[in-house]
């Protein structure tokens, strides 16, 4: 694997700090939890990071991110961290993140047009509410304390909450990554790095 650049680095730090962000949304507006699972802007960024930042850089910042959490970091949801997550039934999600970021960064390398971005973002959104609704579901069964009468179609009763807003993020993290690649990213040192890679 080569090095990563400095500028890479700090692109890939950038997209840390905005998920750490993201997760903690619901401390300015604390209603935002729906059963087990707050509603966050994780997915949004997670999307953009590999539309905006390819595959490879994309799953890294998410590796980062997850693994700043495992160590101890503030930076999950409600303020959350430690190697102890690793057991929450939402932590599903956050693995989700990494894969979501690459393969909407190989979706975007393939193909890099207005609709291949908008898709790419709806299918990121799509593995990540499929790996962590499922792992979601196995964990209340398995190890953790589910709510009274909780079933499988409760899980993804709380996720058709917060469903209408991710579908409209990301779209918009589709639109906004492409208009971002054709007015900055095309003509930018990041690019011809990549290229030269």
């Amino acid at each position: 694997m080569k090095k990563l650049s400095a500028f890479e680095i700090s692109l890939a730090g950038m997209f840390v700090a905005l998920m750490a962000i993201g997760a903690n949304i619901t401390t300015i507006v604390p209603f935002m939890v729906v059963g087990g699972v707050p509603i966050t802007l994780q997915t949004f960024f997670s999307v953009l990071a590999g539309a905006v930042l390819g595959s490879r850089l994309g799953a890294i910042s998410m590796i980062v991110y997850a693994a700043l959490g495992l160590v101890g970091a503030p930076v999950f949801a409600k303020f959350g961290g430690g190697f102890g997550s690793i057991v929450s039934p939402n932590f599903g999600f956050i693995v989700s993140f990494i894969l979501v970021a690459y393969v909407v960064g190989k979706m975007v390398e393939k193909k890099s047009t207005l609709h291949m971005f908008v898709f790419a973002s709806l299918v990121g959104m799509v593995i990540n509410y499929l790996f962590g609704t499922n792992w979601m579901y196995f964990a209340y069964i398995l190890w953790a304390a589910a709510p009274e009468g909780f079933t499988y179609q409760m899980a993804w009763l709380w996720m058709a909450v917060p469903l209408p807003k991710d579908i409209i993020l990301s779209i918009l993290a589709g639109v906004f990554a492409y208009r971002l690649e054709y007015s900055v990213l095309s003509r930018s040192t990041f690019r011809k790095i990549k290229q030269s890679a």
